[in-house]
């Protein structure tokens, strides 16, 4: 990518360059930093058969479960944690037969990623002997170390064709910046085919360059400005998770497939153009405010989650 090239683009671009069947990394984790604006475009993109890959998730595998746009899931957690529990689409879709299962764990992940990166066919990890991994996954080898003589599992490198990421900050070659923890994004981003990211504001270099560059522009293929498009999930400082929005999620999905499609898919998706529009049916500018309220005090934040 060249140092001077400027990759700002609608979301509607950006996530064109997804297509039928990749294999996709999604940033962030739980509910924190998803990339939710891409994937909703996504959805309405009609893009299909994807592999999907990542450690701990939520809403956003759960979204395009339930909007049928997964084949496979090689996740290692899918769930909404202790707040709203079990992830229902996407429990769903894999009991069905519609979504392959393909369970990992999260250092296994690592090490097929940091192969990725440093050119390598396989990394070798002492972690899932003795576990059914080794069943699901029957790529994975097994050989005796020649220098300890003890056991160790052998896991193919990993090379999604398209890392999306969601960051706070971007300048218009595509530096990233991301306050907080990364999750597996740096790792996504080095070892990904392209990276596309969305992003609260796109800024000044320099003052990019001040805050410190988390991903550089060499990596990222395309950058949209996309303010709030991590929503519902929390891109903090800027803004916490919308548990109310994810409580509504929660019980659309937990009433059926055709509920959740009438009740969450259809106004929050397909009866947005966009995502001005998306922001708008959640609440506009006024639920905003409150989400970005949540640092003024223990009990503003408090009263999100009651």
């Amino acid at each position: 990518m060249y140092a001077h090239a400027d990759k700002r683009c609608p979301i509607t671009e950006l996530v064109a360059h997804i297509k039928n069947g990749d294999c996709l990394a999604i940033g962030g984790g739980l509910s924190w930093r998803e990339p939710m604006a891409a994937l909703r475009e996504l959805i309405r993109q009609d893009i299909n058969g994807l592999k999907l890959v990542g450690s701990a998730h939520g809403i956003d595998v759960d979204l395009l479960c339930g909007a049928g746009r997964v084949a496979v899931s090689a996740e290692s957690y899918v769930g909404f944690e202790q707040d709203f529990g079990m992830a229902i689409n996407y429990r769903r879709a894999c009991e069905a037969g519609f979504v392959k299962v393909e369970d990992n764990c999260c250092y296994t992940l690592v090490q097929q990623l940091r192969a990725a990166i440093s050119g390598l066919p396989f990394m070798p990890i002492r972690s899932v002997q003795g576990t059914d991994f080794m069943q699901l996954h029957p790529e994975f080898k097994t050989m005796t170390c020649p220098f300890t003589g003890e056991p160790l599992v052998l896991v193919p490198a990993l090379k999604p064709d398209i890392a999306i990421l969601h960051a706070h900050y971007a300048d218009r070659h595509g530096n990233l910046h991301i306050e907080g923890p990364p999750v597996a994004d740096i790792l996504f981003a080095k070892a990904s085919a392209k990276v596309i990211a969305t992003v609260e504001e796109i800024i000044p270099h320099q003052e990019l360059a001040q805050k410190g560059v988390t991903i550089p522009y060499f990596y990222v293929t395309a950058i949209s400005e996309v303010p709030y498009g991590a929503h519902p999930t929390a891109c903090y400082p800027h803004y916490a998770y919308d548990r109310d929005h994810t409580a509504h999620y929660y019980q659309a999905a937990k009433r059926g497939v055709d509920n959740f499609r009438d009740n969450y898919l259809k106004p929050f998706i397909h009866d947005c153009k966009d995502h001005e529009s998306y922001i708008a049916a959640i609440g506009g500018k006024t639920r905003l405010a409150q989400l970005e309220q949540w640092h003024e005090s223990t009990e503003q934040w408090m009263q999100l989650y009651e």
